[in-house]
Parts: C-alpha cells; sequence; structure tokens
C-alpha cells in the first residue's frame, strides 16, 4: 500500500491511516483513489483471497466514482501520489499511463486517438503522463505524451506531444514557455526531485494495432524514462507548436489546490 500513502501525503501533507480514513468518510475525490489502491493491492493477493476481496473492491470502486461524477477504471496503471483535485467530471482512459506526482483538476480526459490508414486498419494510442504533471481544469490530453514537470492550462486541447518542464496554453495546445518550474504541492519524495540541466526524454506510447493483438507497442512503454534528449514528434510527425516568446505568470499561479 505504498501508493496509498503517497497519495495520502499529495492530500495531506503526511500520512496516517487516520488521515486515510478521514479521507475515505468526508473527501469523495480522495475515496476514490483509495478504493482504486483497494482493487490494485486486491488483484496482486494469492488467488485464494483475490476473488474474495475484489469483487468488493470493485464495488466500492464503482460507488465512489459513480458519488463524485468521475470515469478512472481502477485497472488504470497509476504511479504513486495521484492527486485528484475537485476531480468532478475526469475522464481517464483505462489505457493511459499516469507517473508519480501528478495532478488532476476537475474536467480533465485523458482519452485514446484513433487512427485509420488507407486499408481501413485502425490505430489506438493511448495518452501517456509522465512525472510531477499538473493538468488543468478541463485539459483533454488525446493520445500523446505529456513530458516529466510540464503544466497543461485549464481548457487546453492537446494533441501533439509535449517535451518536459513546458507550459501550453489553448485550442489547439501550443508551448507558451519552456524550462518551467514543475508545479506540484505535496509532492512525494520517493525519487528525487526534477533537477535543471538535461531534459528527460518522453516515452513512447502505446499503440494497439488489428495485427498485433490487442496492444503491441511501437517501445517498451514504462511510466518513467531516464534517458535524455529531446521529445519524440508527436503522432501527425510534427511537434506540438512553440510559442515560448509570450508573456508568463510565475509559478503558483496556476491551478494551485491552495488556490481552489
Amino acid at each position: 500500500m505504498d501508493a496509498l500513502k503517497a497519495d495520502t501525503h499529495r492530500r495531506f501533507g503526511r500520512f496516517s491511516w487516520g488521515l486515510v480514513c478521514k479521507g475515505f468518510l468526508l473527501y469523495p475525490d480522495f475515496c476514490i483513489v483509495v478504493t482504486l489502491r483497494c482493487c490494485q493491492a486486491a488483484q496482486q493477493c494469492p488467488p485464494a483471497l483475490r476473488w474474495l476481496l475484489l469483487f468488493p473492491a470493485q464495488v466500492l470502486h464503482r460507488l465512489a466514482c459513480h458519488r463524485a461524477a468521475v470515469e478512472l477504471p481502477w485497472r488504470t496503471r497509476i504511479a504513486p501520489g495521484l492527486a485528484l483535485t475537485h476531480a468532478r467530471g475526469i475522464v481517464v482512459n483505462q489505457g493511459a499511463r499516469i507517473g508519480s506526482n501528478v495532478t488532476l483538476f476537475h474536467g480533465v480526459t485523458l482519452g485514446q486517438r484513433d487512427r485509420i490508414d488507407r486499408d481501413g486498419r485502425r490505430f489506438t494510442i493511448y495518452p501517456v503522463i509522465e512525472d510531477d504533471v499538473l493538468l488543468g481544469p478541463y485539459a483533454v490530453v488525446a493520445g500523446v505524451t505529456i513530458g516529466r514537470g510540464s503544466r497543461i492550462a485549464a481548457g487546453a486541447y492537446v494533441l501533439e506531444d509535449v517535451p518536459p518542464r513546458c507550459v501550453v496554453l489553448g485550442n489547439p495546445g501550443v508551448i507558451v514557455k519552456r524550462n518551467c518550474t514543475p508545479d506540484v504541492l505535496n509532492r512525494w519524495d520517493a525519487s528525487p526531485p526534477l533537477q535543471e540541466g538535461p531534459q528527460h526524454a518522453t516515452v513512447s506510447p502505446c499503440v494497439a494495432t488489428p495485427d498485433a493483438g490487442p496492444v503491441s507497442k511501437t517501445a517498451d512503454c514504462p511510466i518513467h524514462n531516464a534517458g535524455t534528449g529531446a521529445a519524440a514528434p508527436g503522432p501527425a510527425g510534427t511537434a506540438i507548436p512553440d510559442r515560448s516568446g509570450a508573456s508568463m505568470p510565475a509559478h503558483g499561479e496556476f491551478f494551485h489546490p491552495e488556490n481552489r
């Protein structure tokens, strides 16, 4: 249950089982996180216990999602330190990958992107959200990778990969600032904080093809990538537009949970 400890730290700034119980009973958005982690823990139990624990956990998770008006499948790969702020209206595709210390505001959509070639074959790409990313209210990420430490502003519609440490605004989303400071409240320190210097490379998204079964991969699809280099181009083969010369607010003026 280390992931739940990290999630609790993100919410309250510290961990205790009393805070877990408090959040489960009083905060619908945190209740979703608790039931999600319970489902994932039950899935890892020995078969003799799995059938006994998993079904009740799934029922609780379904009820918690219904109560908060959130669609967050428990099978979604989510690293420790998830923070749901306000949460109502969040929709996450089960194929999405979410890194550690990620913040999702209300109305965020993480959806797949389908492409059909001239032969009628369908290719499905799922979004990858790397560590320390903040997604503002009603941001839409469709089958692309958001680089580590980036911030996606409210209402942004992101259709191309975003390099690490960038600020994205608008519809369609454009980069308005590079080398930004990650906005993470109550960061879980299981991994070292993002440092100045060479940027981390983004990971390749998972791609489903009809010839390779339900899901094949263009590359290994971990949440974290320790390599260096520039971000991979988006699905269309072009990088997201860069307007980094625009004037931007200082760190913390975006959608900080303390300013709710």
